[in-house]
């Protein structure tokens, strides 16, 4: 059995947790959210390095032999100092977004939804600009999304509202494609997808993350294994109300234990 440690700010990484449950059953999953930190989305590229590497830290401590930086925000900013400083695979979810994007796209005309941290990196668009340079990309940040999710809140009238003004820029540019960069927004996919039509694809670059982790972990796992995994769930704030939300989203297992460490 091989152990991943993922990590996001609060619960957004489940949806990478919900996609490694459905495809790679056999991996022992230890998840991190630092919850008393969150959000990232408006912190410092220095504090997000830092706060990534501690975690990181931690979570290898712990015996994770792969890492998952499951926040789009850490992910654009240190990702590369993370791969550079340990010597385990470690994945983030942008690159995958974007190929996830690519791929799905008819007219290249693309849309990402991010933190403010996400979006001011530009991450996305070097990338694709590097990738398909025909293709144009339109960025929005939506900070409100966070809080509400942090909250269990994902199908409220206040969730329409806000969802319907971060996206009308978006659709008056004619995307055709959607990446939710922020593993916190495929938990309100319902309501993204309400608002987009059907005329625009949704991309969780979970998906896509999943897949790439499961090229990586195919030597390592058998489908022979009889050993059920024991997950962890820890936070750096309240384990109560992480369980409470957590297990009032569509992760596909019902915590029972969250442990409360906070990592400096």
């Amino acid at each position: 059995m091989i152990t991943v440690g993922v990590f996001d700010s609060g619960v957004g990484g489940l949806s990478v947790v919900r996609q490694i449950l459905r495809n790679l059953p056999e991996v022992h999953i230890i998840y991190y959210g630092d919850t008393a930190r969150v959000p990232y989305g408006e912190k410092s590229k220095e504090e997000l390095i830092y706060l990534a590497d501690i975690v990181t830290n931690y979570l290898l401590g712990e015996g994770a032999e792969i890492i998952i930086d499951a926040c789009n925000s850490t992910s654009a900013v240190a990702l590369d100092f993370l791969q550079k400083k340990y010597r385990v695979p470690i994945m983030g979810v942008i690159n995958p977004g974007v190929k996830g994007a690519i791929k799905a796209t008819r007219n290249g005309r693309i849309g990402i939804i991010g933190t403010e941290a996400t979006v001011k990196s530009g991450v996305h668009r070097s990338l694709l600009a590097a990738l398909k340079p025909d293709f144009k990309l339109f960025s929005q940040a939506c900070p409100g999304f966070v809080p509400f999710i942090e909250k269990g809140d994902v199908l409220s009238s206040e969730i329409y509202k806000l969802a319907t003004e971060y996206l009308d820029p978006l659709l008056r540019e004619n995307i055709d494609t959607l990446i939710l960069g922020c593993t916190h927004y495929p938990f309100l996919e319902p309501v993204l997808a309400e608002i987009s039509g059907t005329n625009v694809k949704l991309v969780d670059p979970a998906v896509e993350t999943t897949a790439d982790l499961k090229k990586v972990v195919a030597d390592k796992i058998s489908g022979n294994n009889l050993t059920k995994p024991e997950h962890r769930f820890i936070v750096s704030g309240d384990p109560d109300s992480f369980k409470q939300v957590a297990n009032s989203l569509p992760v596909g297992i019902k915590l029972k234990q969250v442990e409360s460490i906070l990592v400096k």
